[in-house]
C-alpha cells in the first residue's frame, strides 16, 4: 500500500525562509513563529499519516452505497471523521465567535494540502463545509450565521454545494431549479442536482445545502439565479434539528476516482429554503464559496502529485533494473535501482521541481487571500482573483500530469490496481473538471481576468517580477540560472498580452484559440517566480550557516532544473498563442 510523509520541512522553508509570514504586519501573522506553525503542521502531518492515508485504498476499494435512501460511507470514515473533528482541524482559520480558532488561512491551506494527499475523497466532506460556512459568514444574516455555523465549524453539520443540473453545467442561466416564495419569507425548492459531492453521507447529524435556484419573475439567465440555505433536517429555534426536509439523494454517481466521496444526484421536492444574499444574487454568493474551492482544488492537483511523487522515489530507488551506462552503482546486486538512469531521474525531477514550486505559488495565493481579507487590501484581492483561474487550472493539469509520470516509473506494476498508482491518477482526474473545468477557467482568465480593471492585476504582476528581477540583479548566485530565465517567461507573457490586445478585438477567437495556453504559460511564470524566490532564501540560509546545508543545496538543484527544463516552455506556448484562431478554427464542423 503506499504511504504518505507530510511534507513539514518543505512548508516551514515557504513560510518562513520565502514568505517570511511572522514579519509581516497582516494580522495575526505576527504569532506565526517557526515554532507554533511547526506543532500544527506536525499535529496535522500526523494525522495524514497515521489516520487518513490508511483509509484512502480501502475507501477507494469499497466505495460509498445507498440503502434505502441513506448513504453509508466506506469503512473507517467515520472513526477518522470523528478525530479530525474532536482536533477542531475545521475551524482552524474560522471565527473564534463560533468555535473557530481565527488562524490565519494560509496555515489552514498547508492543512488542505496533507489531508488531501493522504485522502482526497475523505478531506472533500470537510472541504466542502468550509467553503460553504464561508459563504454563509459572507453574506448570511446574524441569524443565519448564529444558526448554522457552530455546527459546520465544529463539523456537526457539514455542507455542500448545489450548482450543476443535467441539462447545464457550465452554462448556469439555463437552471431549471425554482424557488417559490412562501408566506412566511421562507421559499420552496423544487428541481434536480447532480454531481453533488458529499450530498448524503452518515457522517454528520445534518447536511446543510447551499443550492441556486431561479425566482419566478425575475431577470432571465445568469442575472436570474439566487442562492439558499437548504437544511437536510430544519433547525428549530432552540438549535434542534426537527422534521426532515424536502430533500433527498436519488442515487450515488459511479465515478473514475474519489471513490470514498459521495457524489450524489439530489432531488429537492418542496423543500424549505431561506435565502442567502439578496435576490437574484446569487452567484456572487455562490462565488465566494467558489473562489475558495477552486484554490482547494488547485491543492488537490498538488496533493496527489506530492502523493505519487514521494511512492514512485521510493520505488525507484528500490526496484533494481539495469546497469548504469557509467558504471555499475550496485555491484553486490543484479542490477541497479532504478534511479540511476538519466530518464527516470528526468521524470521525477519533473514531479519534484513541480509539487515544490506549486507549492510556494498556492502558499503565496493563500496569503493573498489574507492580505486581502485580513488587511483590506483591495490590491491583493485584484492580483489573487487574476492568480485563482491560474492555480485552478495550470496546478491541476500538471498536478494530474505528474501522478502520470509517476506512474510511468513503475513500468507496468502502475497499472496494476495493488500497487495503488493507479488511484492518484484517477483521483487527480477530477480536478481538471470541477469547480470550473479547466477549458472555462482559461477563457475566465482572458476573458475576464486580463481586461479588469483595465488590466491593473496583471501591470501589477508584471512590476512585481521586474521588481524582483531589479532588487537582485547584481546578485551572481541567481542571476543566470534564475533572473535571466524569469525575465524571459515575463516577457513571453507579455508579449501573448500583447497579441490579445492587438487581435483580440479585430477576431476574439484568436484570444479564446490561446487562452488554454496562456493560462499555463501564466502558470510557469508563477513558478518560475516562485524558484527564483525560493533560491534566493536558499543562498541566504547556506550564506548564513543556519540550518540543513543539504536541504537549501538540493533546493537550488531542483530549481535550476526548473528554470532551465520546464520554464522554457513558455516560449512554445507563446508561439501556439501567436499562431492566432486559423490553425484552431479552419476546420467545419463537418468535416472533424
Amino acid at each position: 500500500m503506499p504511504s504518505y510523509a507530510a511534507p513539514t520541512n518543505d512548508m516551514q522553508f515557504i513560510l518562513h525562509d520565502v514568505l517570511n509570514i511572522s514579519q509581516s504586519d497582516i494580522d495575526g501573522y505576527g504569532d506565526l513563529d517557526a515554532d507554533f506553525t511547526g506543532a500544527i503542521l506536525e499535529e496535522a502531518g500526523k494525522i495524514a499519516a497515521e489516520v487518513l492515508n490508511p483509509l484512502n485504498a480501502s475507501g477507494d476499494q469499497q466505495g460509498c452505497r445507498m440503502e434505502n435512501g441513506v448513504v453509508y460511507t466506506p469503512d473507517g470514515f467515520k472513526e477518522a471523521f470523528e478525530q479530525v473533528k474532536e482536533g477542531g482541524w475545521n475551524g482552524l482559520d474560522m471565527p473564534e465567535e463560533y468555535g473557530g480558532q481565527n488562524l490565519p488561512y494560509v496555515i489552514g491551506t498547508t492543512m488542505v494540502e496533507m489531508f488531501s494527499s493522504a485522502n482526497q475523497a475523505f478531506a472533500m466532506y470537510q472541504g466542502l463545509t468550509h467553503g460553504a460556512a464561508s459563504a454563509i459568514l459572507a453574506h448570511g444574516s446574524d441569524d443565519q450565521k448564529a444558526t448554522y455555523l457552530p455546527n459546520m465549524v465544529s463539523l456537526e453539520w457539514t455542507g455542500t454545494m448545489n450548482l450543476t443540473e443535467p441539462h447545464c453545467g457550465t452554462d448556469l442561466g439555463l437552471m431549471r431549479t425554482k424557488a417559490e416564495p412562501r408566506a412566511d419569507g421562507s421559499y420552496q425548492i423544487t428541481g434536480q442536482k447532480i454531481f453533488i459531492s458529499a450530498g448524503e453521507h452518515d457522517l454528520a447529524d445534518n447536511i446543510i445545502h447551499l443550492v441556486l435556484a431561479k425566482i419566478p419573475g425575475g431577470p432571465e439567465g445568469i442575472k436570474g439565479v439566487s442562492l439558499f440555505i437548504v437544511p437536510k433536517f430544519m433547525v428549530n429555534d432552540d438549535g434542534s434539528l426537527g422534521a426532515r426536509n424536502g430533500v433527498a439523494c436519488g442515487k450515488i454517481e459511479e465515478k473514475m476516482g474519489i471513490h470514498g466521496n459521495s457524489t450524489c444526484v439530489m432531488n429537492y421536492d418542496g423543500a424549505v429554503g431561506y435565502l442567502l444574499g439578496e435576490e437574484h444574487k446569487g452567484m456572487r454568493a455562490m462565488f465566494t464559496m467558489m473562489n475558495e474551492a477552486r484554490l482547494g482544488v488547485g491543492m488537490q492537483g498538488l496533493a496527489q502529485a506530492e502523493i505519487a511523487y514521494q511512492n514512485a522515489l521510493a520505488y525507484a530507488k528500490d526496484r533494481l533494473q539495469g546497469r548504469d551506462v557509467t558504471g555499475v552503482k550496485n555491484p553486490e546486486g543484479p542490477a541497479d535501482p532504478l534511479i540511476v538512469h538519466p530518464d527516470i531521474r528526468r521524470s521525477l525531477m519533473m514531479q519534484k521541481s513541480f509539487t515544490e514550486g506549486a507549492r510556494a505559488f498556492l502558499l503565496w495565493g493563500a496569503m493573498l487571500i489574507d492580505q486581502s481579507h485580513r488587511a483590506g487590501d483591495d490590491d491583493a484581492e485584484a492580483l489573487v482573483s487574476l492568480l485563482t483561474p491560474v492555480i485552478k487550472g495550470f496546478v491541476t493539469d500538471e498536478g494530474y500530469d505528474m501522478t502520470v509520470r509517476a506512474q510511468q516509473v513503475y513500468g507496468g506494476h502502475g497499472y496494476i490496481e495493488e500497487w495503488g498508482m493507479s488511484q492518484f491518477t484517477r483521483d487527480a482526474r477530477i480536478a481538471m473538471i470541477y469547480e470550473g473545468a479547466n477549458g472555462v477557467q482559461a477563457l475566465d482568465l482572458v476573458g475576464r481576468k486580463l481586461p479588469a480593471s483595465g488590466g491593473k492585476p496583471v501591470m501589477a504582476f508584471f512590476e512585481l517580477v521586474k521588481d524582483f528581477i531589479k532588487e537582485n540583479e547584481d546578485n551572481a548566485d541567481l542571476k543566470s540560472g534564475f533572473l535571466d530565465p524569469l525575465k524571459q517567461a515575463s516577457k513571453d507573457l507579455q508579449a501573448a498580452g500583447m497579441y490579445f490586445m492587438a487581435e483580440g478585438m479585430k477576431n476574439p477567437n484568436a484570444a479564446l484559440a490561446g487562452s488554454y495556453d496562456f493560462m499555463h504559460l501564466f502558470g510557469h511564470t508563477c513558478l518560475g517566480l516562485m524558484w527564483a524566490k525560493m533560491a534566493k532564501a536558499a543562498h541566504t540560509a547556506l550564506d548564513a550557516g543556519t540550518g540543513d546545508a543539504t536541504f537549501f543545496e538540493t533546493k537550488l538543484a531542483t530549481g535550476r532544473f526548473y528554470m532551465a527544463r520546464q520554464l522554457p516552455m513558455t516560449g512554445t506556448l507563446l508561439a501556439r498563442i501567436q499562431s492566432g484562431a486559423d490553425p484552431v478554427m479552419e476546420l467545419d464542423a463537418a468535416n472533424f
